[in-house]
């Protein structure tokens, strides 16, 4: 006597069910592999913008530097400890 053996699945079933497993799998790989790669970018653009942050203070402190040193009272005190004579006529006033 010969027995018939029934499968659950037949081969195209298998075969479907493995890849729609195996893209499970890739995508959750994918997303956490994403994720963290994007996790890293946001590290480094939070770093980048610390160190702008830092340099717009120091430029604001040196532009700070510059009028304290060219004020007048300032180019007064210079020129008289040099022994010049400040002259009025000599100053030429350049609008924009």
């Amino acid at each position: 006597m010969r027995t018939i053996r029934i499968d659950k699945f037949t081969k195209g079933e298998k075969m479907l069910y493995g890849v729609g497993l195996f893209s499970l799998i890739a995508v959750v790989f994918i997303q956490v592999f994403c994720g963290a790669s994007i996790g890293n970018l946001n590290l480094s653009v939070e770093q980048l913008r610390g160190d702008i942050k830092i340099e717009e203070k120091k430029i604001e402190s040196l532009n700070m530097k510059v009028s304290e040193l060219t004020s007048f009272d300032n180019v007064k005190g210079v020129v008289k400890d040099m022994g010049l004579a400040y002259n009025n006529d000599n100053i030429i006033i350049i609008s924009e």
